[in-house]
């Protein structure tokens, strides 16, 4: 577990499921996470992702986000990808809705990027945003994320095209931004 001021990132629990399904399958929350279709998921798909959740992979790692505050689940975030050669991760993280807009997701890709540049020692972590998603945005600003690309009218979402965005930090960056908020583990 990986405590940050107001979240915990910890290992997924089969109680987390139900929430979980109930917030990916908000279409506030949804639109913002997949590029495809935002079609629903069923239930089954939850549970199938859950039970292939592998805590020794190489290549990606789920954390389930909980509030310090109650130890509520809250939402997820994780590493989508690892490219070990190159020395970089791929990032992404979804909260409940109700949960915006309180701190809880700057807290937690702070913590999960303190992980990412002190645990597995990697050089760089990049995300994908939407260039409509502007509270993520803001939010990844405040860690230390910047726009490193754009992909012109890459998402077509609501009748129309929008950008999607490249964002990343570099392990150096970090050590000089971070150095006064260590992550208790």
């Amino acid at each position: 577990m990986y405590d940050g001021k107001l979240v915990r990132l910890r290992a997924y629990d089969r109680k987390d499921i139900d929430k979980a399904w109930e917030y990916v399958n908000d279409p506030e929350v949804k639109r913002f996470l997949v590029p495809g279709i935002p079609f629903p998921l069923r239930k089954d798909d939850e549970v199938k992702w859950y039970e292939s959740l592998n805590p020794s992979s190489t290549n990606s790692y789920s954390f389930a986000i909980e509030r310090l505050a109650d130890g509520e689940y809250i939402g997820g975030c994780g590493i989508n990808e690892v490219d070990w050669k190159n020395s970089h991760a791929l990032v992404g993280i979804f909260l409940g809705k109700q949960f915006c807009n309180n701190g809880y997701g700057t807290d937690a890709m702070m913590v999960l990027v303190n992980f990412i540049f002190n645990e597995m020692n990697l050089h760089k972590v990049s995300l994908l945003t939407y260039g409509f998603n502007k509270r993520a945005i803001r939010s990844y600003e405040k860690v230390g994320f910047k726009v490193e690309g754009v992909l012109k009218e890459n998402i077509y979402r609501e009748g129309q095209y929008h950008d999607e965005l490249i964002m990343s930090i570099f392990k150096e960056e970090w050590k000089n931004t971070s150095a006064d908020e260590p992550v208790r583990i």
